[in-house]
């Protein structure tokens, strides 16, 4: 009875796509739908929602219907931007915003569309006349005094994929309560005729490089060794795009600071929504740099780096001490990147009291022991920038600011910006390559000797993937299990501390206390710390249908000898870890 409830339900939601304001491509495909019987879960899966706000905003499978990111389910996120933002602002003679796009399938169709939507509603629009990288639209909003930013992008989902970013008037994404008040303003659109999609020209104005300089200007401010990198200018960086927006600039950037090697993936540097050359246009699959580590054993690299479709994101393969490329994982880059800031800041006498870091709860817990050496505040936040982002905008004039990042290859220096960046990134991870050679070591070394001196660590991500509305289902029941019956061990080691992030509570099981977690808001997030150090963190996605475990071990090494036999060990922890969690 239920599912025959869902299906009228559905079918009455396609029907209504089946109206003259919706164009013919449109409307035939639903009727497709409606009319077969082999179809009947597609259409479902199109109809049984709206495509909802998550993490990075909207983020769906392309296609028809009210669940699949179009040219209407994109118009009518602008139009309730629109009546939101001249609501929240409606005490300004001019209200401004900025529109950018990816390399995606579609992307320029969306942009174009934002764009006369903002403009027909009588908004400033500065659009992007070119793909361009996802931080620099937030760098654009705050250059620009603008209130708002939307950047079309799937970052690094397969090439089904689009979506749509909002940015606030710092630069950040949305958070609560304009988030949901957005939201709320779509919903009360009741037909795709509330949206005007009529654009006027005469309101919207190009951004092109001009920006772009002013850009990469303020990063080359950031550069904490210029002599080294002078003296170590012609080490060998190989770079891909994957086919995305960071051509447009990340060897430009790196021209720029100073570095006389850049090495491309010419197949790769091939703009394309197709990503032809890759399963997965993810620098945190092994797949994705494949012809990038071949380009680097052609050219006796030193490092390659990898940034995702728009940009923000960027990964890293390094040479062990055979002279083998290995790829870091998230958490390891967010060790070498945030050692460099803190040591290297030391070394210039620039560290004055007040300076923080910023890293992800489900980050490796080894960046505390680096921040704590050295007396810097490190402050924990939910899993997406956003959230980074507002503690740098609550510490403004404050604190300061030195650099911040996620395990899922995102990394921020600067605090201009307000999203993860693979430009900086870029710049930042070749500027330490360059420091590390100028002391007679490589990145691989500069890693181990975190190790050694601060701990060992190593993490894992383990994704279950469950597609669709059944899907989506069973990763609530999976959720809901894990708290009704908890988690007792951990590969053999006793559980002594849990954090449940939707209550904001946590339980002490050594001293049977209970305590509030201090976080902005709730998240559906539980945490599992055991008493040999092993933390696992369970959370679903809110841009992919999955459910996530990060799961983070630990141990002490007295010499780089000892890491191959703590690297065994942790991997046979691993293992047993996931028994422990039935995965």
């Amino acid at each position: 009875m239920a599912d025959e409830i869902l299906l009228q339900r559905v079918r009455n939601r396609a029907e209504k796509w089946l109206s003259e304001d919706y164009d013919d491509e449109t409307r035939s495909r639903v009727q497709t739908l409606l009319d077969s019987e082999d179809l009947a879960e597609e259409l479902a899966d199109a109809f049984y929602r709206n495509l909802d706000f998550g993490t990075g905003g909207l983020r769906g499978v392309m296609g028809v219907g009210s669940n699949r990111m179009n040219r209407y389910t994109v118009g009518i996120a602008t139009q309730g931007l629109v009546n939101y933002l001249l609501k929240e602002f409606s005490s300004l003679s001019e209200i401004s915003v900025v529109v950018g796009y990816d390399c995606r399938n579609n992307s320029v169709m969306f942009a174009e569309a934002v764009a006369d939507i903002f403009s027909a509603n009588g908004i400033k629009t500065f659009l992007f006349s070119d793909l361009r990288p996802t931080p620099e639209v937030s760098y654009a909003v705050r250059c620009l005094g603008c209130q708002a930013g939307v950047m079309i992008t799937a970052s690094h989902n397969p090439k089904e994929y689009n979506g749509y970013k909002v940015y606030w008037n710092d630069g950040a994404q949305v958070v609560a309560p304009h988030d949901r008040n957005i939201f709320a303003e779509m919903n009360n659109i009741s037909s795709i005729g509330d949206v005007n999609f009529c654009g006027k020209p005469e309101l919207i104005y190009f951004l092109d490089e001009e920006m772009d300089d002013r850009y990469i200007g303020d990063l080359l401010a950031l550069s904490l060794s210029p002599d080294a990198i002078e003296r170590r200018r012609d080490i060998k960086i190989v770079y891909t795009p994957i086919h995305g927006t960071g051509v447009t600039l990340i060897p430009r950037a790196l021209s720029a600071l100073g570095f006389t090697n850049v090495i491309h993936v010419p197949e790769q540097d091939v703009v394309s929504g197709d990503f032809p050359t890759v399963a997965l246009p993810n620098p945190e699959e092994a797949a994705a740099f494949e012809m990038a580590i071949k380009r680097a054993v052609e050219t006796d690299a030193d490092i390659v780096l990898a940034s995702d479709p728009d940009a923000d994101r960027v990964g890293l393969a390094v040479k062990d001490d055979d002279g083998r490329f290995v790829l870091l994982n998230g958490n390891q880059t967010l060790l070498i990147y945030l050692y460099y800031l803190i040591v290297r800041r030391k070394e210039l006498g620039l560290l004055k009291g007040g300076e923080y870091v910023v890293k992800t709860i489900v980050s490796t817990e080894l960046v505390k022991a680096i921040a704590d050496r050295h007396k810097v505040k490190l402050y924990n936040c939910y899993t997406g920038f956003k959230w980074i982002a507002a503690i740098i905008r609550e510490k403004e004039d404050k604190e300061t600011y030195i650099g911040g990042g996620e395990e899922s290859y995102g990394f921020l220096v600067e605090d201009f910006v307000r999203d993860k960046d693979a430009v900086s990134g870029c710049m930042l991870l070749s500027e330490i390559a360059a420091w590390a050679a100028d002391g007679g070591r490589t990145l691989y070394r500069l890693l181990q000797d975190i190790y050694v001196e601060y701990g060992f660590s190593k993490e894992w991500g383990v994704s279950v993937i469950k597609e669709g509305r059944s899907g989506a289902e069973e990763i609530e029941s999976m959720m809901k299990n894990y708290r009704l019956n908890g988690i007792s061990e951990l590969a053999g080691s006793k559980v002594v501390l849990v954090y449940d992030f939707k209550k904001l509570t946590a339980f002490d099981l050594i001293e049977n206390e209970t305590f509030t977690l201090d976080m902005p808001t709730t998240s559906n997030v539980l945490q599992y710390f055991s008493e040999d150090g092993t933390k696992v963190s369970v959370r679903p996605s809110g841009t992919e249908p999955k459910i996530k475990f990060y799961v983070e071990v630990r141990g002490r090494v007295d010499s780089r000898e000892g890491l191959a036999a703590a690297e065994l060990a942790a991997e046979k922890k691993f293992e047993a870890v996931k028994k422990s969690l039935g995965i």
